[in-house]
């Protein structure tokens, strides 16, 4: 199986590389207009980006998200050119699914990051309905303590498994594993979606069972469906069908904002810049998670990782110039700075 799963991971780059279209490019925040001022009565240079999160302060609301990991050097050279830049700018970093670091011990080398990151906001990473196949609290607790990541992801995808060629779909029962994970794990659970979104009903549920962050994940950005269908060789998976499904990150953020003073927030699906980032905190995110654009930098060196983290930085500190909010903490919630938005629907519902 550590085999299958591995093979697995080198066909999810292979593809996001080779089909330009597993971006979805939906642009959704472009449908939010702010309001600008045009007297700031700040300077720009001494606008705050930092943000406090888990007990570290970041240099400015980013989490390099989940992305890759496993057996084979450019896995490795991927998640440590990630680690490294995440560490020299003060970023959060996730990790690829671990799965297969507990089925295959020569894996765990991708994964082991604190050498690279010693101080970095570093988060694990989990598929929650492999808690229905055997991965139990105590492997959980070992991999945290393996890694020394500071809290575990875990990800809740039933649409790429529905549409996965050697999907994983029993999900009945899950809430009540997730309920005793939340309890018994060493450090926070994140839960997390991989690009449908979490809506007001599951969030509700997962608040009543313990969570306490929410990684929104919603639909807009790279479509692990349409990726699922370039992984089945006979074409029969219904991934074309679905990639697009899902609830759009900017109205799933805006829906569970009235949750944000029992749930933090993290947004993330289809965030490509620093304005972006802006946008996701006012409706309601304290941090935000990109992916897919980091791929390519990752790819080539860790300078080029830091080169598009500095671009993001200094994207989202204009951004809070130009709104005349002098520090990032100031932006979130902040309803009142958004002039129109197209499609948003009333928060609550």
């Amino acid at each position: 199986m550590s085999n299958v799963i591995n093979e697995r991971k080198h066909d999810h780059l292979r593809i996001l590389r080779h089909d330009k279209d597993t971006d979805r490019r939906k642009y959704y925040f472009d449908d939010i207009r702010l309001t600008h001022r045009a007297l700031p009565d700040i300077d720009l240079a001494d606008v705050d980006t930092r943000i406090p999160f888990m007990g570290k302060t970041l240099s400015f609301p980013l989490l390099i998200s989940c992305m890759t990991g496993g057996r084979g050097e450019e896995l490795l050279r991927i998640n440590r050119h990630l680690a490294e830049a995440a560490e020299a700018t003060g970023v959060a970093m996730g990790t690829g699914s671990q799965r297969v670091m507990l089925e295959d011990a020569t894996a765990r080398d991708s994964f082991m990051l604190r050498k690279q990151a010693p101080t970095t906001l570093l988060l694990g990473n989990l598929g929650a309905v492999q808690l229905n196949y055997g991965i139990t609290p105590a492997q959980c607790n070992q991999l945290v303590r393996d890694t020394g990541v500071d809290a575990i992801c875990l990800h809740l995808n039933p649409l790429q498994e529905a549409v996965q060629p050697e999907g994983d779909t029993r999900f009945r029962g899950l809430t009540a594993r997730i309920r005793d994970l939340v309890a018994c794990l060493e450090v926070p659970v994140i839960v997390k979606e991989v690009g449908c979104g979490i809506g007001l009903e599951d969030a509700l549920t997962l608040l009543d069972n313990g969570v306490r962050y929410l990684d929104i994940a919603g639909a807009g950005g790279t479509s692990w469906s349409r990726i699922e269908h370039g992984r089945d060789p006979g074409g029969e998976s219904p991934g074309l069908c679905f990639q697009d499904w899902g609830i759009p990150t900017p109205d799933a953020i805006y829906r569970l904002a009235p949750l944000r003073d029992r749930l933090t927030l993290i947004a993330s699906g289809g965030i490509r810049t620093g304005l972006d980032m802006a946008k996701a905190m006012i409706l309601g995110a304290t941090l935000c998670g990109i992916a897919r654009p980091f791929l390519d930098p990752a790819s080539d060196s860790t300078e080029a990782v830091i080169a598009h983290i500095s671009r993001l930085q200094r994207e989202f500190q204009t951004a809070l110039f130009l709104l005349g909010i002098p520090r990032a903490t100031d932006l979130i919630g902040r309803h009142d700075l958004i002039l129109n938005a197209v499609h948003l629907p009333p928060a609550g519902r």
